[in-house]
């Protein structure tokens, strides 16, 4: 098992990276965690990557599982780390930070897979993401200082009866143990024992307490040091702990290339951050705001049809587009899927009009995507914290820059049209 990963356990950045997601936002909030520092770094998704040697040092995947059953969860998880996992390379299982989804499964299909390929292994499990306002106290996660149990996020969509790491993990067949602040604070030789603790009863999770990036990088450091091989599960607090261990790199990525056309603004998350941003950013008056509602995109071709050559059109002109599908104060998420891939289909015109694409929601961002034509970005930076930045990969080759839609505040989107603004005309944002 050790010669799974030899020599030095706290190259960090120079070792290879194989990052797995269940989205688009995820992968790459994590990835651009090292790209930031000059480490290369992409994000794929749907189904195609490249050759093992082709890859860049750190490559994340996006699964697309937030949206299936916990079974299959597992199973793509499964098949991926068969088709991507490689010798001399650590693994990272983003979860999002606020438990959406079914992290305890997927953690369980990377803990499965290393029992049958490398013997065993530690789990490291640390979702904090303190920029964000995502802390973990007595293996609790909390959101703002409080319970998730109480955040929007968790009223709106959660898998799990409560918050509590270990219990989360229960679920999945996985006993979790939580090392506690205290211990994660002490560091040092306090820190390594409870994580060897953790790794001497077999296949065991270390559930890690975290309220600070100082928290997240003495994690960070501990666990790569171990004699025992441990993987990573968590979110971009802890990539970017991760990431900050060892030299940055010398990659000189170049960037856009100039363009008159508009940026496409694609608000597809529910979260009432994004929301807010949305109402913001079209107040201003600095974008063509274009809602839709779903009855528009599913029900009325014709009418689908010409909301997408409106975009298409006014992107051509210069003008920046926001599109907002209008859903109400009581959404129904059993058509979201259909929504996207109706919106992604209305939007195919404006594919080669446009000068760069955002996007807030994973789903949304992978859906539109693809549908242009890109089957991955190249990452080059972070604009805010979760707010990564790069250039398509596929047919396409313009900035991208993807936000999960809890993150930022009301402003972020504003922020971000105005950056991307001064890259189409400069070639880097401002």
């Amino acid at each position: 098992m050790a010669d799974r990963l030899r020599g030095s356990a706290l190259r960090g950045m120079t070792e290879r990276w194989l990052i797995l997601a269940d989205d688009l936002t995820g992968a790459a909030d994590c990835a651009i965690a090292f790209a930031r520092r000059g480490v290369g770094a992409a994000v794929g998704w749907g189904g195609s990557w490249p050759d093992a040697a082709a890859r860049p040092p750190v490559f994340a995947y996006d699964v697309g599982s937030r949206g299936v059953d916990a079974a299959e969860a597992a199973r793509r998880h499964g098949e991926l780390l068969m088709a991507l996992d490689a010798p001399g390379q650590r693994l990272f299982k983003k979860i999002d930070s606020t438990l959406r989804g079914h992290p305890a499964a997927e953690i369980a299909a990377v803990s499965g897979h290393l029992a049958a390929t490398a013997g065993g292994s530690l789990g490291v499990l640390a979702p904090a993401f303190p920029a964000a306002g995502r802390t973990t106290l007595d293996g609790h996660v909390l959101v703002a200082g409080r319970p998730l149990e109480e955040a929007e996020v968790w009223r709106r969509e959660h898998s799990y009866d409560s918050a509590n790491l270990p219990a989360v993990c229960a679920t999945a067949g996985l006993a979790a143990t939580v090392v506690p602040l205290a211990i994660v604070r002490a560091g040092g030789s306090a820190l390594t024992a409870a994580l060897d603790a953790v790794a001497a009863a077999g296949e065991g999770i270390a559930a890690c307490d975290a309220e600070t990036d100082e928290d997240l990088r003495r994690i960070a450091q501990a666990a790569l040091a171990l004699a025992t091989p441990a993987f990573f599960s968590g979110s971009a607090g802890l990539a970017h702990a991760l990431a900050s261990l060892g030299e940055a790199g010398q990659i000189g990525a170049p960037g856009p290339q100039p363009t008159t056309r508009g940026a496409l603004i694609v608000v597809g998350s529910l979260a009432a951050v994004s929301r807010a941003g949305a109402r913001r950013l079209a107040a201003s008056g600095a974008v063509v705001h274009a809602p839709v509602t779903p009855e528009a995109l599913l029900r009325n071709p014709a009418a689908r049809a010409a909301f997408g050559g409106r975009a298409a059109a006014a992107l051509e002109a210069g003008q920046d587009v926001l599109v907002e599908i209008v859903m109400g104060d009581a959404p129904d998420l059993a058509i979201g899927a259909a929504l996207v891939d109706a919106l992604a289909d209305a939007l195919a015109p404006a594919a080669d009009r446009m000068g760069a694409f955002v996007a807030t929601g994973g789903e949304t961002a992978a859906a539109l995507l693809s549908r242009f034509g890109v089957n991955g970005i190249r990452l080059l930076d972070e604009l805010e914290p979760g707010v990564a930045y790069g250039l398509a990969l596929g047919r396409l080759v313009v900035p991208v820059v993807t936000k999960a839609g809890a993150f930022g505040d009301d402003g972020t989107l504003t922020r971000i049209a105005a950056r991307l603004r001064a890259a189409r005309t400069h070639g880097v944002p401002s």
